[in-house]
């Protein structure tokens, strides 16, 4: 049970300091080295954590962490908030709608999906997670976090993932503000190439973002003249979902 424990607290560490590394976790812990190296090589194996892409000697959170959530709100009352807005967004659009959730400032969370009936969609799996910079979820949720937050994901590393992703801090900013000022949030292959979405906050009684509500669909069928139609579809499903959601 000791060992369990040990596993779980390691666990809930790498979550709070990722990307964190080996001696970082032995002086957090006082444990020795090998105890923390073998620990993180079981969590490894298990696919709850992974070696960070870009400096394998830094541990980070795996997959199997961020199905888990999806899983547990699938019963709780924002994915009920959710379901029926979304199914009627997606029969009004017959598009890809998704909803995720913040991961707190790693990313975003797909937590749920309804599929339109194109041969040729988007496709996110539940669980999948995506940069907070790059995506119009991760745009609608910033838009609407304080610029404590907005400084913490501006002032890091914004990678980029094709020629239309916002990598300038200050382009981030200029963007965020007027996602806000319009209540909707446009991504043009800035993330998946091919992919566009159109994404809308969905707000607590305080206005912090609970999550995203998006309609997802590929490039060839984006049209820009149809965004401040979009736009009003989504940000209406979202007003909605908000208003279903228990105060």
């Amino acid at each position: 049970m000791k060992s369990v424990t040990r596993s779980l607290r390691i666990l809930e560490a790498v979550a709070r300091h990722q990307p964190v590394t080996v001696g970082e976790l032995t002086k957090l812990f006082g444990l020795p080295k090998s105890t923390v190296q073998r620990t993180l090589l079981t969590l490894n194996e298990a696919g709850w954590l992974r070696a960070n892409r870009r400096d394998t000697t830094r541990w980070e959170i795996g997959a199997r962490v961020l199905a888990v959530r999806p899983a547990a709100l699938q019963g709780s009352s924002l994915f009920a908030a959710a379901r029926d807005p979304m199914i009627r967004l997606r029969d009004m659009l017959n598009e890809t709608i998704h909803l995720s959730v913040p991961d707190a400032l790693q990313g975003m969370v797909v937590v749920d999906r309804v599929d339109c009936d194109h041969a040729v969609r988007t496709f996110h799996a539940i669980g999948d997670a995506s940069p907070l910079h790059a995506t119009a979820a991760g745009h609608a949720v910033l838009a609407h976090l304080p610029a404590s937050d907005v400084d913490e994901i501006a002032t890091g590393i914004l990678e980029g993932y094709g020629e239309e992703t916002i990598t300038d801090p200050g382009e981030l900013r200029a963007e965020l503000r007027r996602v806000k000022d319009r209540g909707y949030a446009v991504n043009h292959n800035q993330y998946l190439q091919g992919v566009c979405a159109i994404a809308a906050p969905v707000l607590d009684g305080d206005g912090v973002p609970l999550a995203a509500v998006a309609v997802s669909l590929p490039d060839s069928r984006f049209d820009a003249g149809r965004l401040p139609e979009l736009g009003r579809l989504v940000t209406d499903t979202a007003a909605e979902i908000t208003a279903r959601h228990p105060r």
